[in-house]
Formats: structure tokens, C-alpha cells, sequence
């Protein structure tokens, strides 16, 4: 009943089931955008030190191309009014040595690398000192707080919540101190400097907390579900009285008109292969006797085989009838060559296996005898191995296999058909044997139903399943002829 408490617990799991994925979600984005965001922004607070921390190098390089030794009037101490982050600027002129040991040590690794090297950093003063090779040589004195070009900050640092800093041999400088919670989604970020010269790294930290988790947005999808679903239970709750209402009606309906459709659309299902067989012998055995001189001999083949066929036609429509009129006892069940009714059925298809480049692989271990009434079981056979056809053309052909097994096993004897095609989907195994029911335009959903008709009438089963590698396999199993006995 759907007002019974288990039923209401079981719509409370469905709507936890349906919000909680929900608000994750929404939750999981949110964080997702924010992340964005801070490696957006810090990818260009990166950018921006990096270029000033380049542009350290060119004013050495030019330097050094521009100035010589002779020149008195040190034009380079203009510099710091230039560029504001240039605190000092120290010069070597040939032949003179350094005032501090460690521009000269400096400068022996900037003449060895070729390009400036980083001669002092006082994380402390926020300075370092930067040295560059040359006739005659240079040292920049640069403030560290002095790269950050806050005019072109991606953040307000006064109030964003992301931290900055430059890192080196342990040491840290703090550029934007940002507000780094306790709790929450840690954002990092670290990169190093665009320029050897100056090895430091750019490290961006962002914690984001509860309170910026977008919390209307997953209360009003949490409300939503709960909307929803009440809709549903309501619609559930009628349609489940008119579903009791009309089946009821259809009880009694349904039964007599799927046994009358099943009997009359079986007929021709069943009639329509011998027939054509018909018709193409006598067409031949026609052409035969129209020649100069006429094969006679060839054309009395032909018209025996269309007597053949037209037999076990009457054969079909004889069963149907005695299944109408007395359906209990009425199968001639006799002992039959399992290999023989298939090679008879693989013998009728053969041109239709040839037009869809299969060939069969036969795997059977010796003579398997089993109790069935003959025309039922070459009519079983005839619909598995078509169907087996009708899957194997929704593939290419270079994919396209066909096994047939024989074996025998606990007193029944067993026919395996197995194609490489496309496999049957989940929700069609179940309904597989109804009657009318199929996935074919143009089908009438009646082959498969009559099949396991036949082989339940003839003591046997027949089930379908899915290969574990590819494709379709149907069983069918009869009782074995020496286990029962023959009659």
C-alpha cells in the first residue's frame, strides 16, 4: 500500500537518494569554479612577476652593451628614479675588484652562465641583490615588494582571501596575506620565476570554507525533489488504481486472442518456407523441361523435391490443427538424429548463409539421438538459426560467426547456437519468448514464442542468454533417446 510506513520510508531513501547526488553536485561545481578562479588569477600574478623579474635582466644586458669603463658620469645610477623596484645600483670598471666578496663570487657564476645570477637575498628587508658579468660589471639592489605591479593585480589585496608569496632556499616573503581558515578546500598554486636569474618560486594559497558553499542554490534543489517526487507518488497512486481496474477487463480478453494470433500468424510463418521451396523446384524443374533437349531427369529431381516440401507444409498445418483440437498427447515424438534435423535445416539456408558470408563451424563429439517430434524440432532449428542470420547482419561481415554445438549431457541432449552479433539487450532477455513481442520492423514477434512452444511440447527447454565475450546463445535441450527409451 503506498500509504503504509514502509512505503513512505521507501520515498524518504528515494528522496535522500535523488537530493544528496544533487547538492554534491552543486557543491562539487561551486568548488570547481572557485578553483578556476584562483589558478586563473594566480597564473596571472605569476605572469606579472615574471615580467618584472625579466625585465631585471634586460637592464643588465643593456648595460652592459651601453656603459664602458671610461665613462664618469655613471649614467645607471638614474635607474632607481626609472623603476621604482631598483633600489641601488653598485659598478665594477675594469681592472677594479668588488668592495663585497660575494659580488665577486657572483660574478664568477654570471661569467660562467652567461647571464646575471642572484648574488644576496634578505627575505627579511625584502631585498636581493643581482648580478651581471661584463667588462664592466653591475649589481641591481631590487625590492622584492617592489614586482608586484598592483596597478595590474588580478585580486584587491586589502581584501581578497588569497595568500601570495615568494620562496626561496626556505626563506618567505609574504606579498598578499590573504585570510587562510582552519577548516574547508585548500587551493595551492606554485611556479617558478620565468627567469633562471632570480630562482624564486610564486606560491599561491586560497581556503575556501562552508559559508562559501552556495547553500540556496542546494536548498532549493533539495525543496525541487521533494516537489517532484510527491508529484509522482500521487500519479503512482492513481494510475495503480486504474491499472487494477482495466486489468481486469483484459484478464479474459488477452489470453484468447493472443492463442487465436499465435495459431494463425505461426501458420504462415511456419508454411511460408516450404512454400517458397515449392515454388522455386517446379520454377526450375519449368526451365528444365523448356530445353533443347529437356533434362528430364533434373526436372523429376526438382518436382520430387517440391513434393517434399509440400508435404511437410501439409505436415505444419496438420500440427497446428491436431495442437487446436486435442493439444495434450497429440506430438509424434519419436527418436531423432540431432546432427541430421540440423544438417537438414542448415541444408534449406544454405543460400541465405552464402548471401551473408557465414559459415557455420560445426563442434559435435559423436551421434546424439534425442525424443522429439521431427517437423516441430527442423521448425525450432529453422527459426534459431534464422534469427542467429538476422543478428549477424547488424555487424560487419569480417565479424560475422556462426557455432553450432552438439553434446549430450544428464540424459538430454543439447543444441548451442552461438553468433557474434550485437547481443540482447537487458530489458528484451526477459520478454524474449512472449508472443508478439519484437524488435524487428516488421516482425511479428512469433518465432521465438512458438519455439519454445514446440520444444516444451516435445519435454524439452530452449533459453537465450548472452555469451561473456559477444553475441547471442540459445540452448535448446531434448531428453535423450537412450535415456528415456525409444518408443
Amino acid at each position: 500500500m503506498w500509504n503504509s510506513p514502509r512505503a513512505q520510508g521507501w520515498w524518504i531513501l528515494a528522496w535522500l537518494a535523488v537530493s544528496l547526488p544533487g547538492v554534491v553536485w552543486i557543491g562539487h561545481n561551486a568548488l570547481e569554479q572557485l578553483r578556476e578562479a584562483f589558478e586563473t588569477d594566480a597564473r596571472i600574478v605569476h605572469r606579472l612577476l615574471s615580467q618584472r623579474a625579466v625585465q631585471h635582466d634586460a637592464i643588465l644586458s643593456m648595460l652592459a652593451l651601453l656603459q664602458s669603463s671610461s665613462d664618469a658620469t655613471r649614467p645607471e645610477q638614474r635607474l632607481p628614479s626609472v623603476y621604482p623596484q631598483i633600489l641601488a645600483v653598485k659598478r665594477r670598471d675594469g681592472g677594479q675588484a668588488w668592495d663585497e666578496p660575494r659580488f665577486a663570487a657572483a660574478e664568477r657564476q654570471s661569467r660562467q652562465a652567461r647571464r646575471p645570477v642572484l648574488a644576496a637575498a634578505d627575505f627579511a628587508k625584502a631585498r636581493y641583490w643581482l648580478v651581471l658579468a661584463a667588462d664592466t660589471g653591475y649589481a641591481l639592489q631590487i625590492d622584492m615588494r617592489g614586482l608586484a605591479p598592483w596597478s595590474e593585480w588580478p585580486m584587491r589585496p586589502e581584501t581578497s582571501s588569497v595568500r601570495v608569496m615568494l620562496e626561496y632556499a626556505g626563506q618567505r616573503l609574504v606579498l598578499q596575506p590573504g585570510s587562510i581558515g582552519s577548516t574547508g578546500w585548500r587551493f595551492d598554486f606554485a611556479k617558478h620565476l620565468a627567469t633562471d636569474s632570480q630562482p624564486f618560486d610564486v606560491v599561491a594559497v586560497s581556503q575556501v570554507g562552508w559559508s562559501q558553499l552556495p547553500w540556496g542554490w542546494m536548498l532549493a534543489w533539495v525543496a525541487l525533489v521533494a516537489v517532484l517526487l510527491a508529484g509522482v507518488q500521487g500519479a503512482h497512486r492513481q494510475r495503480e488504481a486504474r491499472r487494477r481496474a482495466e486489468a481486469l477487463l483484459r484478464l479474459g480478453k488477452v489470453a484468447r486472442l493472443n492463442a487465436l494470433g499465435e495459431l494463425a500468424a505461426g501458420m504462415a510463418h511456419e508454411v511460408n518456407q516450404p512454400l517458397a521451396a515449392v515454388l522455386a523446384n517446379t520454377q526450375a524443374a519449368k526451365r528444365l523441361l523448356a530445353d533443347t533437349p529437356p533434362d528430364i531427369e533434373t526436372a523429376q529431381s526438382a518436382m520430387a523435391s517440391a513434393v517434399q516440401q509440400a508435404q511437410r507444409a501439409a505436415e505444419v498445418v496438420g500440427r497446428l490443427r491436431r495442437a487446436v483440437d486435442a493439444p495434450e498427447g497429440a506430438t509424434e515424438i519419436a527418436a531423432v538424429d540431432l546432427h541430421t534435423a540440423l544438417s537438414r535445416a542448415l541444408y534449406l539456408l544454405a543460400p541465405q548463409l552464402q548471401a551473408c558470408g557465414v559459415t557455420p563451424a560445426l563442434q559435435a563429439a559423436g551421434a546424439v539421438n534425442v525424443l522429439a517430434d521431427p517437423v516441430a524440432l527442423e521448425q525450432v532449428i529453422h527459426n534459431l538459426l534464422l534469427n542467429a542470420m538476422q543478428a549477424l547482419e547488424r555487424v560487419p561481415r569480417g565479424e560475422r560467426t556462426l557455432t553450432l554445438s552438439l553434446n549430450a549431457a544428464a540424459a538430454q541432449g543439447a543444441l548451442i547456437v552461438h553468433d557474434s552479433g550485437p547481443g540482447i539487450a537487458a530489458d528484451v532477455l526477459p520478454r524474449l519468448f512472449d508472443p508478439f513481442f519484437t524488435t524487428r520492423d516488421g516482425g511479428l514477434g512469433l518465432g521465438l514464442s512458438l519455439c519454445e512452444t514446440l520444444a516444451t511440447r516435445m519435454n524439452g527447454t530452449l533459453t537465450a542468454a548472452n555469451h561473456a565475450t559477444r553475441g547471442a546463445v540459445f540452448t535448446l535441450r531434448l531428453p535423450l533417446a537412450e535415456a528415456v527409451g525409444t518408443p
